[in-house]
């Protein structure tokens, strides 16, 4: 695997960038590295990542592991959705001020359509996270809204 910078990947910008680099990346899974700073999105007055973030750290290594693959076939970034997730567990309340965390997403399920499951963890010396996250990135992301807006809403 090549480096090149996460915001490559991600359909994210700015200080909605949540992770700091791919470790190493395959065709089923990858792992990223966060390390938790003052003042980054989410990071409370005392530095604390809050553990629900976590969720979002797995979803956007999702979201790099698809990049990451994209890139492999000449492809930009696509938008995609986290539909659901099932058993999210945390052992702490938040993840501590300067932990370095391990984020990784391992692919369980994926179809043509663009749904897809992936087993997700993160690690750092305090505390763990695990997850199982529903997502779905369409064929055409830009079709999709403009199909989804169009309908009436309930």
């Amino acid at each position: 695997m090549s480096p090149c910078p996460i915001a490559e990947l991600l359909p994210h910008a700015g200080g909605m960038i949540l992770l700091d680099a791919v470790l190493e990346a395959d065709a089923e899974r990858i792992a990223c590295r966060r390390a938790v700073r003052a003042g980054d999105s989410f990071v409370d007055a005392d530095g604390r990542l809050p553990a629900w973030a976590g969720v979002e750290l797995m979803a956007q290594a999702v979201a790099a592991w698809a990049g990451w693959q994209g890139r492999r076939e000449g492809r930009p970034p696509k938008l995609g959705f986290l539909l659901g997730t099932r058993h999210y567990r945390c052992d702490a309340d938040f993840f501590a001020a300067g932990a370095e965390l391990r984020v990784t997403a391992a692919r369980s399920f994926h179809d043509a359509n663009g749904m897809g499951v992936f087993a997700c963890r993160i690690e750092s010396a305090d505390a763990s996270a695990e997850a199982n996250l529903t997502v779905f990135s369409p064929p055409d992301a830009d079709a999709f809204l403009a199909h989804a807006m169009e309908q009436p809403h309930a």
